[in-house]
């Protein structure tokens, strides 16, 4: 029998395991580890992939939300728009700028923002405050429907960063995520498709002016050592994490292909099955952060597969919107957010990172059409 982990970080540090321990061996020697040349050479590297002229290394992806926020000058009561299908870590960073989240439905197919959401939001918030921003998560690989998203904000004047947690390297329209908005957020927690051994993040921007803000906030308000211009906080991605992402950005878009390929083959020995498979809105590029199917089964399916050694996951099992912290105190969209409730109980994370066999899909897939053979004896 196998055994499946739903992700698997130390594989992902296994395959690239020689040349990281090269470059942690050269900061090590180097007797330089706070933002200095493994910083800027990541930095550099990831401007150059993602297609900007600034990226600028922070401690986390969190970190990066609530940066690009300040940046944009977002703040004390100041509405943004997001989701609730979320990390946690996106309505965090909205609230520890001082400002308000409002929280719109999604799309149920793609689980990203939706646009009519959005755009009714705007509309039945016009009287009561001015929302200033709207923050698309491109969730689980899957970009959010931008060009739909840009009209909106265009005409109404609102700021777009992007939540790219999930979506290094994913495109819209041959344009890759995180081009869109003003500026944009990445994590490269470990389990991610540009995955650190450790939290670290990225914000990436084509504005001088957010870039230079962003540069100050993370270090304290430095421009001159000790001597700070205005109130930041510590946010340095730190130069281990930074040789090692330098390595690992150089095989993303080769494992970005495998994770679709990986999915390609799910979708395939998925078909006839009563699960919903992973749809992918015309003219996007996923890039299979997550695989997620739905059905209404999910938790009788998931442990019906833990007991074949296949481990599943849910992203997320909750809504922001209900976890304890927030449940009754958030803004909520007229209209409620019945396709974000619906999905948090239907939603089931299989196996996906490149070095996933094909057997072991095989497997996981057959795990799947045993137990709805055999759903009415369980």
């Amino acid at each position: 029998m196998f055994f499946i982990p739903q992700a698997n970080p130390k594989a992902n540090y296994s395959a690239h395991k020689t040349q990281i321990r090269v470059a942690l061996k050269r900061v090590l020697e180097s007797g330089s580890y706070i933002l200095g040349r493994e910083v800027a050479g990541f930095e550099n590297d990831f401007a150059s992939f993602s297609g900007v002229k600034y990226a600028i290394g922070v401690n986390s992806g969190t970190d990066a939300l609530q940066l690009a926020l300040r940046a944009c000058g977002i703040g004390s009561n100041d509405v943004v728009v997001t989701v609730s299908h979320t990390a946690v870590a996106t309505v965090a960073a909205i609230e520890s700028v001082g400002a308000i989240p409002l929280l719109v439905d999604i799309e149920p197919s793609t689980f990203t923002i939706s646009p009519d959401s959005f755009e009714a939001a705007l509309k039945a918030c016009k009287r009561k405050f001015r929302i200033k921003a709207v923050i698309p998560v491109h969730l689980y690989g899957h970009p959010a429907d931008l060009e739909r998203i840009i009209k909106i904000a265009n005409k109404n004047k609102i700021i777009i960063i992007e939540d790219c947690a999930q979506s290094c390297g994913a495109r819209l329209a041959g344009v890759k995520v995180g081009l869109w908005g003003q500026v944009s957020a990445f994590s490269f927690y470990p389990t991610k498709n540009l995955g650190a051994l450790g939290d670290a993040g990225a914000v990436i921007t084509n504005d001088s002016r957010i870039a230079k803000r962003v540069l100050l906030l993370r270090q304290y308000g430095w421009q001159q050592r000790l001597t700070s211009d205005i109130a930041g906080i510590n946010s340095r991605l730190d130069e281990l994490q930074a040789a090692i992402l330098k390595v690992k950005i150089k095989y993303l878009e080769e494992e970005n292909s495998r994770r679709r390929q990986i999915a390609h083959l799910y979708n395939s020995l998925l078909s006839g099955l009563p699960v919903i498979v992973p749809k992918i809105r015309g003219r996007a590029e996923h890039v299979f952060h997550q695989y997620v199917i739905r059905t209404p089964l999910r938790d009788k399916l998931r442990n019906y597969l833990k007991r074949q050694g296949v481990l599943t996951s849910v992203h997320y099992p909750l809504p922001v919107h209900l976890q304890p912290a927030y449940k009754d105190r958030l803004q909520i969209a007229a209209g409620g957010l019945p396709n974000t409730e619906k999905a948090c109980d239907e939603i089931l994370s299989l196996p996906i990172y490149p070095e996933l066999r094909d057997k072991e899909i095989e497997f996981v897939c057959q795990g799947i059409a045993r137990f709805f053979k055999a759903k009415g004896k369980l």
